[in-house]
């Protein structure tokens, strides 16, 4: 017999290469500033390069513990329990991850059977959706406002008795919306006479602007006491590409989420767990994180400004959106194409978050870059 490749019947038939891919390939082939991925151009703080470095140094290279080692999930509950004012046990409640997105999937397999229903909010994170699918599970998609705020009625609606779980973000990825203390208590008293499960996203927990104050779930005793409070170290210290992540939950929820954990990637990188955990003893740099971004992202608005790009408004995270209707009357696909091929500046479009491709006119730049990278994309952008 002649060698045979199997034909696979896909999982996710409907999914192809991610607009993130998409478009830091087409910036690449075309010289343009990359504003559409979210990651930053700059280092991180050497400190915190000397912690890793020491120890790999010292001899810690091999598998940790399952959940993470304990000194680093130490240090996360006492982060939280300091910002939030809710106390969780490192050794029962915390789990360190290979990222945010790993800990989102882990939590949605560990909770969600097959048929079973998940309420997401839309637009969102490209993965939420996919990761339903994967667990067999079904998405029922909730719009958000033309703010971008949530719409508690919707979603009250949107609960059936196949409904398992609410997966929310706030900070919120693409649009910059921030949940408010009234937003998380509505959340609150609308879940408390269900059985559903929520999982936060809360990765741009640090980037809050304006003197305002991000409220985690983990704040609100009604919500900590059903939550997946999902972070991340990469966005936090500005090393995506180390993809580790925490999850704090209570400790029944932590046991099915380790029975997961354990069988899709096991444990995380140990040098880098210990390095973090050293570097968390000190909290200046998460403490100094919203003024450092806000500074970028009243730099790149007040450039914007000058632009006939329409500025939505930012309170969190490190994205800006912009409608683009006075320049160009493309779909925002098209747009953000043209855009890197003629302006030399790559952005994402929001329809990318949609599930069915909804059109809002409006793209996405990410802010976290480089004064002079913001500044070069901005003459550009000026310039349209």
């Amino acid at each position: 017999m002649p060698p045979h490749t199997p034909v696979l019947h896909s999982r996710l038939p409907q999914v192809g290469t991610t607009i993130f891919t998409i478009m830091s390939a087409l910036a690449q082939q075309h010289g343009a500033i990359n504003l559409g991925q979210g990651f930053p151009d700059f280092a991180c703080d050497p400190k915190l390069i000397d912690a890793v470095d020491a120890a790999m140094r010292s001899g810690a290279n091999q598998y940790p513990p399952m959940a993470g080692v304990p000194q680093l999930r130490q240090a996360v509950a006492e982060k939280i329990a300091v910002l939030y004012d809710h106390r969780y046990d490192a050794d029962t409640e915390i789990t360190i991850t290979a990222g945010a997105t790993q800990a989102i999937f882990t939590a949605l397999l560990a909770v969600v059977h097959p048929g079973e229903e998940v309420i997401v909010l839309t637009p969102c994170y490209d993965s939420y959706l996919p990761n339903i699918a994967l667990c067999g599970g079904v998405a029922r998609t909730v719009p958000l406002r033309a703010d971008f705020r949530p719409d508690f009625a919707a979603i009250a609606a949107a609960i059936t008795p196949r409904t398992r779980a609410l997966l929310i973000n706030s900070p919120h990825n693409p649009s910059g919306t921030v949940w408010t203390e009234d937003d998380m208590r509505q959340l609150d008293a609308l879940l408390a006479p269900t059985e559903l499960v929520l999982i936060s996203d809360e990765v741009y927990e640090h980037m809050v602007f304006d003197g305002a104050q991000h409220h985690s779930a983990s704040r609100f005793a009604g919500l900590a006491a059903r939550a997946f409070v999902v972070s991340s170290f990469g966005k936090t210290f500005h090393v995506t590409g180390w993809k580790i992540g925490s999850v704090a939950a209570p400790a029944a929820l932590t046991t099915e989420f380790r029975m997961v954990h354990q069988f899709n990637v096991f444990t995380v990188n140990t040098p880098m767990q210990h390095g973090l955990a050293a570097y968390l003893s000190d909290p200046a740099p998460y403490r100094e994180l919203p003024a450092f971004y806000q500074a970028k992202r009243d730099r790149f608005r007040a450039g914007l400004a000058a632009s006939r790009f329409e500025l939505l408004p930012c309170s969190g995270s490190y994205f800006q959106c912009v409608r683009f209707a006075a320049i160009s009357d493309q779909s925002d696909a098209e747009f953000c194409r043209w855009l890197t091929q003629h302006a030399g500046v790559a952005a994402i479009p929001l329809s990318a978050f949609e599930p069915d491709g909804k059109q809002r006119g409006v793209v996405r730049f990410c802010f976290a870059k480089q004064d002079a990278t913001l500044d070069a994309a901005l003459e550009r952008l000026a310039a349209l």
